[in-house]
Order: structure tokens, then sequence, then C-alpha cells
């Protein structure tokens, strides 16, 4: 590919089907990237959401890996104040022990849920605030260079499986940029800082062992289909998903119709959670790599991180495939 792209699964569950089926797709989805160029596929911790499938992210990873043969996997992100250091460096040292060379380990600070979540966690507010101290612990583990005497990951140790700092914000690039570490920037959910804190990690980082110069990853969405109109049609219906789930937390929430969420969308905090899809090329294969072309230069990115959204799992399928050939033709 003339642009390095890689996938954001979320392991949709879309309507009318069960997790099973979804970690199917995630299946089909991986070994379309691995056939098609893309160079890695990103799982990210979500909680209590009734469309997200991907809450046990380490072991989706260990799923998806034992069914491709070359592509990286990994996690965009493990919300690491979710756990402890020790246990995710068990858990990523045993990937990469079984898969070697083909994992990846993002981290972010965020819950990735609600607050009720957040309690049947074990998690509060201040968890986060660790957040830079319990990064470098994990990284010693990972390299067997434990900072709590006595103590091992194993396995584990000197896997040395290469860490990420996911954000939204610029802590997340302040703290990229002091460590050495690889940036992948939230914006295809969280556009507003996009600019802002790349250019800061760009002019603050400072080489480590891991990393030499800056590299830079950014979120974008992608709607392709066959002909404009029906990507565009896809790209409503999504965005009537998103927002529902953004405001139906759990089970026992209401449901909103259609008509509803149109509705909400016509206020002040319905275009803010629209907003959160501002970075979305929809349209035919050539729109959308045009778009993320487009994008990667205005991040400042070195690589974009795609997260195909469709209804149903045969569309996103569907426009991984579009853009790798729109992209594949664009180089030739």
């Amino acid at each position: 590919m003339s642009l390095t792209l890689s996938i954001l699964d979320l392991a949709p569950i879309s309507p009318g089907h069960d997790a099973r089926e979804s970690f199917a797709a995630s299946v089909d989805l991986a070994r379309a990237a691995e056939r098609h160029g893309y160079k890695r596929v990103w799982y990210a911790e979500h909680h209590n959401m009734e469309s997200i499938a991907s809450s046990a992210t380490s072991v989706l990873i260990a799923h998806i890996a034992a069914h491709t043969e070359s592509i990286r996997l990994g996690a965009g992100g493990i919300m690491l104040p979710n756990h402890a250091p020790l246990t995710i460096a068990e858990q990523f040292g045993t990937l990469e022990t079984l898969h070697p060379g083909r994992i990846d380990l993002g981290l972010g600070r965020a819950p990735g849920s609600d607050q009720a979540t957040m309690r049947a966690l074990r998690r509060d507010h201040s968890s986060a605030d660790s957040f830079p101290q319990d990064v470098l612990e994990l990284q010693g583990y990972l390299r067997d260079e434990s900072r709590i005497p006595g103590i091992k990951a194993i396995p584990g140790a000197g896997t040395d499986v290469p860490l990420y700092i996911l954000g939204s914000s610029l802590f997340g690039a302040q703290l990229a940029a002091a460590l050495g570490l690889p940036y992948a920037f939230a914006s295809h959910f969280s556009p507003d800082a996009l600019q802002q804190a790349v250019t800061l990690y760009r002019r603050d980082f400072k080489p480590s062992r891991q990393l030499s110069e800056p590299y830079v990853i950014a979120g974008a969405n992608a709607v392709a289909a066959d002909d404009p109109e029906a990507a565009a049609r896809d790209f409503e219906a999504l965005r009537r998903i998103r927002v529902r789930m953004l405001i139906s937390r759990g089970p026992s929430s209401p449901h909103y119709s259609d008509e509803e969420i149109d509705a909400f969308l016509t206020t002040r905090e319905g275009q803010g959670i629209a907003n959160m899809m501002k970075y979305t090329g929809v349209g035919t294969g050539s729109d959308v790599r045009e778009f993320l072309e487009d994008f990667a230069e205005l991040a400042q990115a070195d690589e974009v991180i795609v997260a195909h959204q469709s209804v149903t799992a045969e569309g996103r399928l569907k426009s991984l495939e579009l853009t790798a050939e729109a992209m594949k033709t664009a180089k030739v």
C-alpha cells in the first residue's frame, strides 16, 4: 500500500446477531486484512456495551492469532488502570510466546466503561493517576527488568512486547513523548485535539530503547461501498447506532427508535456526539482512499488505523476490501 494502513476492530455485534457470530466475523476481517496488506489489527477493551464484544481483549487476540498467520495483532487498547501491570505482562507475554513477533500492546488510561461498570471492575477515579508509573512497571516486566524485587512475569519476562500509548488528549501525547514510545491518537471517536496532540508529541519526543524517532498512528473511520449512495445510507444508520450506544448503556436501558435518535441529533448534545465521527471517509473505495491520504497528511500520521464501519459484518469486510483495492490501484 502507498499509505500504511491498519485495522481497528471493536468486534461489533450486529443487530440480530450474537457475540459468537461477532468473533467469527472478526476472524474473517483479520484474514482479509492479512491478504490485502494491512499492517496490523487491534482490538479495544470496552465493558458493559451490548454492541461490542471485545471486552476480554487478550482472549480475543489469542483466538484471532490462532486463525491467522502473519499479520500483527494487538490491543488498541488495554485500559491499564483496570488491571494489575503484572497480569497484563503475563497475558501479553503468553501471546508473544505463542505468536512471536506478532503482538502489540497499546495502553490507555480511560475506563472503557461507565461509572457503574468502573465500580464493578473495582476501579475508582484515582486509578488513572498512577498510569505513567504502571506503564513503566509493565515495561519492566516485559524487559525482564522488574521494578519490584523478586517479581517476574512468567511468561512475559524478556519478550519485550512493543508498547504504544493511546490517547485523545495532550496527556497521552506528553507521556508517549517523554517515554519515547509510539503514540496512537483516537481521532476515530475523539477528533478535536488531534493536531495539537501530534504536534506536541513530535516536538517533545525523546528517543528510547524501543523507538529512535517519533511514530504516530491516527484513527479514522471508513464506510466504503460499491456506490456512494449505499455508503451514505450505511453511514446514517451507523451514526444512529453510535448515538444509541452512547445514550443507552447496559441491558436495562430504554431502547430509542430511529425517529427519537434523529430528533436527538438536532440538539446540541446530539451534534456533539455526531462530531465524534468527524474523521470518516464515506463513498467508493477511491473516495475513501482519497480521504485517508488527506487525513494522514492532516494528522502528520505515519500510519492510519481504520475502523471499517457498517451495520453488517459483510459490509465491514466489503469496506476493507474496497479500500485496499483502491490503495493498490493508486500505487500502480
